[in-house]
């Protein structure tokens, strides 16, 4: 079960079973992310600043430099 104190939002690249990410944001500004298969063990956390940084660069086309 995931964690209550948080609302967790699940990766819309995930398919079916038990290797999803899920991401939520807290109230401070950190960003924290999870697996579904162990969601309360191994929980990540980073600064929204980081987390938007990571996401930009993961999105851009093939190639492209990163930002």
């Amino acid at each position: 079960m995931l964690a209550p104190a948080h609302e967790w939002q699940k990766s819309s690249y995930c398919g079916q079973g038990d290797s999803c990410v899920h991401v939520t944001a807290t109230a401070t500004g950190t960003v924290k992310l999870t697996e579904s298969s162990d969601p309360t063990r191994a929980i990540l956390s980073t600064s929204l600043e980081a987390f938007s940084a990571f996401i930009r660069n993961t999105k851009r086309p093939a190639g492209a430099e990163p930002a």
